[in-house]
């Protein structure tokens, strides 16, 4: 009891807002990044084309970075400078894709320790949320929209940017576009912004590490419950099906949800093959009546 009431929740969330976040939890936020390229149909494109599987796997772990940087005008390469992280990220990329036996790729995915490095990766990504609002702030002192959007950028900046990465590879999916399907990351990055805006307005009477310590309790629960639980649905989903029918007169993103980095949408059901049928007939019959015109011509 002595140490309980000697130890206060403020002191608590401003000790855990000063963690360092290098190496170890940055060493988390790349192996899970990775993972999620891993689980892409990248594994052949690391072996036929290593350099752009790196740059791929570099987006994934610094896409925030250089949206943040793109959206404050700021060199795009800045990212870069750290010659740390980019060797520990590299690292991690090329024990993911080329360690023998893919050992270091088991181990990693094994449940309970990955669970631990997606809550480390949370820990990260709130942490990063906070800083950009903060350096927002110090170029536009009012600028709500815009602290908000390099926030939102800073917490889910690879999801924003997965279209292009999907290009690195070959690959053109506009269907996948993450601002029409936000996941679970996306939207909860999107709202912390919010919550740090006001916060750094001081509109929100509440200090910042405490809301650093709330938030990221919030995240580390929520992503560890979908993730053991292999859920792509969202907390948010329950609130959203009251709030958009009567704000938009349906539910945001109600068709289907789906994780950013968990694959890209199967497409396969029923009601895609049934609605690719008619395109095929259509392109067959104008084809044969293109060749029928054409022979009534000659």
């Amino acid at each position: 009891m002595d140490l309980l009431s000697a130890l206060s929740l403020g002191e608590l969330a401003l000790s855990f807002s000063r963690v360092p976040l290098f190496p170890v939890f940055d060493l988390s936020y790349f192996i899970v990044s990775i993972l999620y390229l891993k689980y892409e149909p990248a594994v052949e494109l690391s072996r036929r084309h290593p350099m752009a599987s790196w740059l791929c796997a570099m987006l994934h772990c610094f896409g925030s970075y250089i949206l943040a940087d793109l959206l404050l005008g700021e060199p795009l390469i800045d990212c870069f400078g750290n010659n740390s992280s980019i060797l520990l990220a590299s690292a991690v990329w090329y024990l993911v894709f080329f360690c023998p036996l893919d050992l270091f790729y088991k181990c990693v995915c094994f449940l309970p320790v990955k669970l631990i490095f997606v809550a480390m990766k949370e820990v990260v990504r709130v942490r990063k949320i906070a800083v950009g609002i903060h350096h927002a702030h110090h170029h536009y002192h009012h600028g709500w929209f815009v602290m908000i959007a390099t926030g939102w950028v800073k917490g889910s900046g690879v999801a924003l940017m997965s279209n292009f990465e999907q290009l690195l590879r070959g690959v053109w999916k506009p269907e996948t576009n993450e601002i029409l399907h936000m996941s679970f990351p996306t939207k909860a990055s999107l709202y912390g912004a919010v919550l740090f805006t006001l916060q750094q307005t001081r509109w929100l009477p509440l200090s910042k590490a405490s809301l650093i310590f709330v938030f990221t309790l919030f995240m580390v629960s929520c992503k560890v419950f979908l993730t053991a639980t292999h859920s792509h649905s969202s907390p948010f989903d329950v609130l959203e099906g009251y709030v958009c029918p009567v704000l938009f007169g349906m539910a945001w993103g109600g068709d289907h949800h789906h994780d950013n980095h968990g694959g890209s949408l199967s497409g396969g059901g029923p009601s895609s093959a049934h609605s690719a049928l008619p395109t095929k007939s259509k392109e067959e019959l104008s084809e044969g009546s293109r060749k029928k015109k054409t022979k009534k011509t000659d």
